[in-house]
């Protein structure tokens, strides 16, 4: 199995060992490599893109053998140089972290986090009145959007911790989450939290957002 280097490293580049490439019959190449930087498409957020040796990935998969890196032409196996796109890793992993914060101010709220997504353009946080005696409280958007900019305000830092074999994400003192996706390393990072719409139905919350510099 491939060694996942960005579960506990946010370093771009890496020296890296491809196991093998094998054409793919939309034109495309599918190399595995011994340990890679690249996030995979999943957990609510894309994949990295980048390059490996020069030659472009495309898209990245976690796949039953590994991670999978779909490239632009092949690349021989032996010692390489990966490296992550900067721009969209960065915006991901902002998306992300966001994310985790909304999360954290609707549970202050009374509501429970069940999902996220945290693709450009379309993130957004799902959660369920939580099973308390409190009712849970209106997610007013200009509000929501209050107290998660008063966090990032505060400039937490990102604290990582392993337990049980899970990866754990939190921000400073708050709750740490089990997560495999990217994080900014403080909050200040992520700009300005803009939230675009909440919408209730059935119970469910869904609350849309964006980030901005």
């Amino acid at each position: 199995m491939t060694e996942r280097l960005y579960l506990t490293d946010r370093a771009l580049r890496a020296d890296v060992h491809v196991l093998d490439c094998t054409p793919q019959e939309d034109g495309r190449y599918a190399i595995r490599l011994s340990a890679t930087p690249f996030h995979p498409q999943g957990g609510g957020q894309p994949s990295d893109t980048g390059w490996i040796a020069e030659v472009e990935v495309l898209r990245v998969l976690s796949e039953s053998d590994g991670v999978v890196h779909y490239t632009t032409a092949p690349v021989a196996p032996g010692p390489a140089v990966a490296l992550v796109d900067a721009q969209p890793r960065q915006l991901h992993a902002r998306l992300h972290s966001a994310g985790h914060v909304i999360g954290q101010v609707i549970t202050e709220l009374g509501w429970k986090p069940t999902k996220a997504h945290h693709w450009p353009g379309e993130a957004r946080v799902v959660g369920v009145a939580a099973p308390t005696e409190a009712a849970a409280q209106e997610l007013a958007p200009a509000e929501l959007e209050r107290r998660c900019n008063a966090l990032l305000a505060q400039d937490l830092p990102c604290v990582m911790a392993m337990q049980d074999g899970l990866r754990q994400i939190g921000f400073g003192d708050l709750p740490a989450y089990p997560c495999g996706g990217t994080h900014v390393a403080a909050l200040g990072e992520i700009g300005q939290i803009r939230i675009q719409s909440v919408r209730i139905k059935k119970g469910e919350a869904s609350v849309r957002y964006d980030v901005v510099n």
